[in-house]
Order: structure tokens, then C-alpha cells, then sequence
């Protein structure tokens, strides 16, 4: 059987059904996911109600069997709760890219067909892939590649790869997508270019990163000017402005010492979402992933879906303000990082942020902070929860070449101290017990420790 046929069986198995309960997570990647079924159930008059949920544990599961819903639809998430859906005898079909722990009949997971699910396909193409098997749907193609990129699955290769990328053409061809290769940095939709360089996180621009005074000198220097009192945005520029800006900033990054690596990662391939009007943050993928990341992690995954569903006035608008206040706490986030450091254990390090960074970002910050912490080992983030210890943590694929697999050594360490966790080989996480935090650090240690080994 191939990933096709598989969602092929879930589609014909949903449309036996006339209502769905859709349990989705509260990032780009999972809001997109619950609009991509949400339309096609739309589409084919099967009524749903969608819920989010920031860890599918056994409390969250237990309130969804409460619900006693004909159908049960699990999008960018439930691979790691199989046994627990199965003991609950929930009627579900689970549609995630997450590596997958136990057996489920209705399961579509990239993994149970060799394929890579951090790299080649996210949780909203695996949905995409149930959705045009439920019919006509390729139009659903943009909000696949928002969830992908979302998921940064294009940063390993530059580009989208494997089902992402067919996903890609699915778009092109139906004329919802255009990709090309161009410079990477944030922004360039809606951001003045000098806020493209200030903002540089990944890779971080030393002496440029953090500086707007820096930022404006480094494109005064090389010709480029405001006109009269306004910067132009990115979209803005001619050709050659922009082959001069990054041909600069090459030669910035190298004469800098910076590594190879992080000076390619200046250009890729960029997404364009040819519905949606230029010069707003829903017109490039990167920026439309950005977007419903601060609705979702900030308790409204309502005003995301509307979004994604298609609202362009007032949602968008709650969206937009939600999203300057999401900026702003990244870059608390990074500051209180800079700050304080990271403490250094033999195979990983680590910050732990307290009540100083939302749980639901602390994951986005670790990730953020790569550009300028130790490379070596991966980076572990905590941060308070109500119920206890938030944690996240990020690789790279240096890392992963040497055998490592945060999914699997997070997932270990948080069972032996009563904790739930999993996730992909380069960025897992996991909720603890607050006491459990040095143990479950020695033993993820441990566990890292002998995957790199």
C-alpha cells in the first residue's frame, strides 16, 4: 500500500460518516490542517466542529471521547497517542506526520511509508493528500505549503522536497502557487528592507542583527537609499537592487567568519499565495505561517482558522494586531536568552525561561536561538505551564547525521518521570512534572548522549 491508497481508505472511510469532530494543534501547521478538512468536509456536506489542543494527552483525550462524536478526525497530531485512542475505542481517523507510537486502522503517517516527516511532507499535506481524496480539492494546495513552511521543512534543502514538493506543483499547475529562489530573509511582503536585516535571526548578522542604525548604514553603503522619507519593501526594489543586496551581504556574512552553512541560508526557495493580495503578510508563505502562529499560541485559534477559511476583514485585522504583539515577545524571548546564556551539559544545553516566555512560543525562541548559541549539541527551552514544565528542544542536521533523534530521546525521557512527549528528530517536546525537571534532563542527557555515540 502507498500513502496514496492509505488516504484514499481514510477519505472513503470519513464519507461513510455525516458529522466529524476535528482535533487539531495550535500552530501554522495545525491551523492549516483543520481548514484544509474543514473545506473538504465543507464541500462534500459533512457537518464539524473543530477544536485545538496544545498537547494530546490523556486529559485532552479523555474530554474529546466526552463528546461522544460520530467521527473523531486527529490533524497534526494523535501518531504519538495511538494506544490511548485505541483503549478509549474512540471512531477516529488520524491524519499527522509525527513519528507514531502503536497501531491505528485510519492512519496516515508519512513514516509508515519510509518518508521523512520533518523534511518531505507536514501535518496539513498529510491532510491535503485525505482531502483530495475526498475530492476536487488541489485548490487547498496554498494552505499546505503555509503549513509546511510553517513547519520550516523546506530549510534542510532550501526547498520543499518529496510529497511537499508534488503538493507544490498540485498548486502551480491549479494557479494558487508561485516559487522561485530568492533571498530568505523575513519580510520582504511587508517590511521596510532595512527591518529585513535588523530582524535577521537565522542566520543572526553580527553587528547588523538588532541594530536598525546598523541596518540603514549597511544599505547606505552599498547604494541603496530611501525615496523621500519612506524604505521600500523587498517587493519594491528592481532586480538589480536586489542582486546588490545580497551579493553584499555574502560578502558580509564570509568576511565575518560566519559558517558556510548559515551564509547559504540566506537564499532558497520562497513561496508566493497567488490569491491573496501583494504587500500583505498572507501573500508569502513564511509570513502567513508567522501570522497564525500568533493567533493560536496566544489562546485564539478561532480568528487563525477564520483566516485560513478565507476572512479578510475583521479576523485578519485581530490577526495583524496579535501578530505585532507575537513579534514582540520573540524578541524578549531572544533578549532574555542573550542575557542569561545557556547551561552547558556533556551532550546538550539548555535555558529555562520560567514564567518569562509563553509556553507556546518557547519552542519558536529555541529555534530562534540557534543563529547564535553552541552548535554542537541541541538546544533544550523550558518554560512554566499551569500544570507543570513546557519543553522544547532543537537539533540540526549536523546533529542528526551523527544519529541523533530528539522525537525518540524526548519522548524516553518524559515517560520515566510521568511526563507525555515526542516529535520529530530535530525539534520535539514534551509536558513534565515541575519537580521532575533535573531528572528528566540527566536521563535526556543520557539518552543523547548514546544516539550521538
Amino acid at each position: 500500500m502507498t500513502i496514496y491508497s492509505k488516504a484514499q481508505e481514510c477519505a472513503d472511510f470519513i464519507k461513510k460518516h455525516s458529522s466529524a469532530f476535528v482535533v487539531s494543534h495550535i500552530d501554522a501547521d495545525g491551523l492549516t490542517s483543520a481548514a484544509i478538512i474543514g473545506k473538504a468536509l465543507e464541500r462534500i456536506g459533512i457537518d464539524y466542529d473543530i477544536r485545538f489542543v496544545k498537547q494530546l494527552d490523556s486529559t485532552a483525550l479523555a474530554g474529546i471521547a466526552d463528546n461522544n462524536a460520530e467521527l473523531v478526525i486527529f490533524t497534526d497530531l494523535g501518531s504519538g497517542m495511538l494506544d490511548a485512542i485505541k483503549t478509549l475505542k474512540l471512531n477516529a481517523v488520524i491524519s499527522d506526520h509525527h513519528q507514531p507510537r502503536g497501531v491505528h486502522e485510519y492512519h496516515l503517517n508519512p513514516h509508515l511509508f519510509g518518508l521523512h516527516g520533518a523534511t518531505e511532507v507536514s501535518g496539513s499535506g498529510v491532510t491535503y493528500l485525505i482531502a483530495t481524496s475526498l475530492g476536487n480539492n488541489s485548490d487547498l494546495a496554498d494552505l499546505a505549503i503555509v503549513g509546511a513552511v510553517g513547519d520550516l521543512q523546506h530549510m534542510k534543502n532550501g526547498q520543499l522536497i518529496g510529497i511537499n514538493r508534488q503538493i507544490l506543483e498540485d498548486g502551480a499547475k491549479t494557479g494558487v502557487l508561485h516559487y522561485e529562489k530568492d533571498l530568505l530573509l523575513f519580510g520582504k511582503q511587508t517590511r521596510p528592507i532595512f527591518k529585513l536585516l535588523q530582524y535577521s535571526s537565522d542566520p543572526y548578522l553580527p553587528g547588523i542583527s538588532g541594530s536598525e542604525d546598523a541596518s540603514i548604514e549597511f544599505l547606505k553603503k552599498i547604494g541603496i537609499r530611501q525615496h523621500g522619507e519612506k524604505w521600500r519593501r523587498w517587493i519594491d526594489l528592481e532586480p538589480v537592487e536586489k542582486q546588490q543586496i545580497v551579493s553584499a551581504l555574502f560578502q558580509f556574512c564570509l568576511s565575518s567568519g560566519m559558517p558556510a552553512t548559515s551564509v547559504q541560508r540566506l537564499i532558497g526557495e520562497v513561496y508566493t499565495l497567488l490569491r491573496e493580495r501583494e504587500g500583505t503578510e498572507v501573500r508569502d508563505a513564511s509570513e502567513y505561517s508567522t501570522l497564525l502562529n500568533a493567533t493560536a499560541r496566544y489562546d485564539h485559534a478561532d480568528i487563525g482558522l477564520a483566516v485560513c477559511m478565507g476572512d479578510r476583514g475583521k479576523s485578519y485585522d485581530e490577526a495583524s494586531t496579535l501578530l505585532n504583539e507575537h513579534r514582540k515577545n520573540l524578541v524578549e524571548g531572544i533578549n532574555l536568552v542573550k542575557e542569561q546564556g545557556t547551561i552547558r551539559m556533556e551532550h546538550l544545553q539548555y535555558f529555562d525561561s520560567g514564567n518569562k516566555i509563553r509556553e507556546t512560543i518557547v519552542g519558536i525562541v529555541a529555534g530562534m536561538c540557534t543563529s547564535f548559541v553552541r552548535h554542537d549539541v541541541p538546544i533544550i527551552a523550558f518554560a512554566d505551564t499551569d500544570g507543570g514544565v513546557k519543553v522544547s528542544s532543537r537539533g540540526n542536521y549536523d546533529l542528526i547525521r551523527k544519529g541523533l533523534n530528539l522525537g525518540n530521546a524526548i519522548s524516553e525521557a518524559a515517560r520515566s518521570v510521568g511526563g507525555t512527549g515526542g516529535g520529530h528528530d530535530i525539534a520535539a517536546g514534551a509536558f513534565i512534572p515541575r519537580e521532575a525537571k533535573s531528572e528528566f534532563l540527566k536521563i535526556l542527557d543520557s539518552r543523547i548522549g548514546s544516539q550521538i555515540r
